[in-house]
């Protein structure tokens, strides 16, 4: 490739929060995380949970190189001018055993409290700690994956046919879950949950992911941020240097990039 055709304007942010990446399981959107971590920089980078799919692992070893080049940006960004850290979830919880240690220069926080620009203080965790199936019965969590699997997918087939036709990203999972009452009902017991513990913990806000429903919204005074996931609707959620928070989307990409901060052109990552 030439040197000129790798040339890009990266975009910087005060900090980003993804989640719920999935690496390791087929319906992971690998390929544009690699690009939207490739087009942003960012002082500190949150990591929040089921960034590799250990469940999905044990079942099939699935490991593409695209999955490896994310983990490798990840590493060299970490490496470099960029704090990152990493908050387990439940399908990697293996890693909340290295709770305090720093590993590869990521930081490993079971919890964090991040604070804004502006002075606020955010409780960043996975959220899987809030759902009383997936804390008392992994079993049950294993059982109910074979439809989602399916979905999930359907989801790549169906965005690999819409991009060859020229349209943006949409996500089929995403559409499916917010008609299903009893996913609706579980979102709205989930984000009682977090207001709940967000009080207890005397913060402005938390920062979670896991339920794969991207949010950002102000409950009760207490402002409720879902990063979202990287195998439904691609989504992150940032803070400007002005302290402004604000949720991205893949299918806004475009629009999105022309708002933020652009550094001079380099060569990418």
């Amino acid at each position: 490739m030439k040197t000129q055709d790798r040339l890009r304007i990266k975009r910087h942010v005060r900090t980003i929060w993804i989640s719920d990446v999935h690496l390791g399981f087929p319906g992971c959107s690998a390929e544009y995380l690699l690009e939207f971590i490739r087009d942003m920089r960012c002082e500190t980078l949150y990591l929040v949970g089921d960034i590799i799919d250990f469940w999905s692992l044990k079942k099939k070893r699935y490991w593409p190189q695209a999955h490896n080049n994310v983990v490798r940006s990840i590493l060299g960004k970490a490496k470099h001018d960029t704090r990152v850290i990493y908050v387990p979830g439940n399908h990697d919880e293996v890693m909340r055993d290295y709770d305090g240690l720093t590993l590869g220069n990521v930081e490993i926080r079971n919890s964090v409290i991040h604070e804004t620009i502006d002075g606020r203080r955010l409780l960043v965790m996975h959220g899987d700690q809030f759902d009383s199936a997936v804390v008392n019965s992994k079993f049950i969590g294993l059982i109910g994956s074979a439809a989602y699997d399916f979905l999930l997918r359907l989801n790549r087939y169906v965005n690999w046919c819409r991009e060859k036709l020229g349209r943006e990203y949409w996500s089929l999972a995403a559409a499916v879950k917010h008609k299903v009452k009893k996913a609706v009902k579980y979102i709205s017991n989930f984000e009682g949950a977090v207001l709940h513990e967000a009080r207890r913990q005397n913060v402005d806000g938390l920062v979670c992911g896991h339920i794969h429903r991207a949010e950002l919204t102000r409950l009760d005074g207490i402002t409720y941020m879902n990063c979202g996931d990287w195998v439904e609707s691609c989504t992150a959620l940032i803070e400007h240097h002005d302290g402004t928070l604000e949720l991205l989307k893949l299918a806004d990409a475009p629009e999105v990039l022309k708002r933020l901060d652009p550094l001079r052109p380099e060569l990418a990552a």
